[in-house]
């Protein structure tokens, strides 16, 4: 991650700061998080049957993707200088706009839209992120995750 002085953090504010490298969200992945959340939904987890839904393969669960964003922008994230720790705060919003098919790779696009003081010594990071799939023209979602930093 970039860091830079606490100062400078606004020159980020409404600037993409770039773009993660590709990750393949591949079956293995999809059942993982499956088991990990309970959720058997066959859509995500028989291909037999999910290959004759719409779709016509297995689907990632949005919030798979969704957890993917600490990971995918942790290269490209600026941060502030001298911090301690990060911890995820939450989400504004999150819209979910197709669904990522088996074996699709995709990447996040991160834009920082605030960067805010909420105590001394705690920044408050609100960032624009927007899952692409690779070879489709709308992202999976768009999300506004925040994150708090502790300098």
């Amino acid at each position: 991650m970039p860091y830079v002085p606490v100062a400078a953090l606004s020159q980020y504010v409404g600037k993409e700061l770039g773009r993660s490298a590709w990750l393949t969200i591949d079956q293995q992945r999809i059942n993982l998080f499956a088991e990990a959340t309970g959720d058997f939904q066959f859509i995500h987890v028989d291909p037999e049957q999910a290959s004759k839904t719409p779709f016509g393969s297995t689907i990632a669960h949005g919030f798979l993707t969704l957890s993917l964003i600490p990971k995918l922008m942790e290269d490209i994230l600026v941060l502030p200088e001298g911090m301690k720790m990060i911890v995820n705060y939450g989400l504004d919003s999150v819209r979910f706009i197709q669904p990522v098919k088996v074996d699709s790779n995709v990447r996040l696009k991160v834009e920082l839209k605030e960067a805010t003081e909420k105590k001394p010594g705690q920044w408050l990071l609100k960032i624009l992120a927007t899952l692409e799939i690779e070879g489709e023209d709308k992202p999976a979602y768009i999300a506004e995750p925040l994150t708090l930093c502790f300098v």
